[in-house]
């Protein structure tokens, strides 16, 4: 396994350049020492940087340009302009540049130039005004990896708790039918084998939540838990995947509880991210099990509202791009022949 002065740079899409994608990256470069970070590469459009940041910026062309400037400066890896630029108001220009910042970062990342992709926030309806057609940027990077979307899985991680949506952007009224033991099953081996090969953990323990109230009471306050939750804990037991449930969502979290598991499945997006957000807002990452590559996210939006006032805190990103590094080296391991 290489050590720290050969790991490959990771590379950064910086998402929307009309967001805070820019500013949190180089603020993050900025905050490199402290926080131990290896180096990275910002990809975009470089007067995106030098519209919020007057810091040393240096263009690059390849990664060993990278990893010879990163100590100086912040490496950028300029694609093209994208026209006129004013922080906070999003253009077609500009979601043209991150669609190709997305695309440049999944092919350093897929032809093994960077160890990890991490990826900056985008606008959804900016994409779309330029005929973008994925509902996220998950589903787009599986789709380039060569993976089915429903083989994505979305996790939130953070230093105390990890958190799988089993249905994710839904509407609440829609997750009874579109959960069931097949999807339940099927994403639960996905996380069990990420958590191993991507974090290191050996023999993981998951937990699942109930989707009613107390777990719904043994049928009184709703049948899911017996009908379609129950069968497929009991079919991952019988492959050796230890985890628990349906548990009572509203005690999972608890303190002394939600220690014991190394990731929890919940029902719904909320179920998982109320509580997540509520211990990890400032250092919570989202990443996606289930691709030949890692990619991470800092979890927040394009924030237009305050991009380019110097409020963005850089913390998400600075967490992504932490969290890629190591899990890139669990990756390293986890494939490397034994001895």
């Amino acid at each position: 396994m290489p050590d720290i002065d050969e790991r490959r740079p990771i590379a950064v899409a910086m998402g929307d350049p009309a967001g805070v994608g820019p500013e949190v990256a180089a603020r993050a470069w900025a905050a490199r020492r402290e926080h131990g970070l290896l180096p990275f590469v910002a990809i975009g459009d470089i007067a995106a940087i030098e519209a919020v940041w007057d810091g040393p910026v240096a263009r690059v062309g390849d990664m060993e340009q990278v990893a010879r400037a990163f100590d100086a400066a912040l490496p950028v890896w300029h694609l093209e302009d994208s026209g006129p630029l004013t922080p906070g108001h999003p253009t077609a220009a500009g979601a043209t540049c991150a669609l190709h910042a997305l695309e440049t970062g999944i092919g350093l990342t897929r032809n093994g130039a960077s160890d990890a992709l991490v990826t900056g926030s985008v606008s959804k309806h900016a994409l779309h005004g330029i005929g973008y057609t994925h509902p996220g940027q998950t589903e787009f990077i599986a789709e380039r990896c060569g993976v089915t979307a429903t083989n994505a899985v979305m996790m939130l991680a953070g230093p105390t708790l990890r958190v799988v949506p089993l249905t994710v952007h839904i509407p609440l009224a829609e997750v009874p039918e579109r959960l069931t033991a097949e999807l339940i099953a099927a994403k639960a081996r996905i996380v069990a084998r990420g958590l191993s090969r991507d974090f290191g953990i050996a023999a993981p323990r998951l937990a699942i939540a109930g989707l009613n109230p107390h777990a719904g009471e043994n049928g009184q306050l709703g049948d899911e838990e017996i009908r379609i939750i129950a069968p497929a804990v009991a079919q991952l037991a019988d492959e050796g995947i230890v985890i628990d449930g349906p548990l009572a969502a509203d005690a999972l979290f608890a303190p002394g509880i939600r220690e014991q598991y190394d990731a929890i499945l919940c029902g719904y997006h909320d179920q998982a991210l109320a509580p997540f957000k509520a211990l990890h807002f400032h250092d919570g990452v989202n990443l996606t099990l289930g691709l030949p590559i890692i990619r991470t996210s800092p979890d927040h939006g394009t924030a237009f509202d305050i991009a380019g006032t110097g409020r963005a805190d850089p913390g998400p990103t600075i967490a992504a791009i932490a969290m890629a590094a190591r899990m890139a080296t669990a990756r390293e391991r986890s494939s490397a022949p034994a001895k």
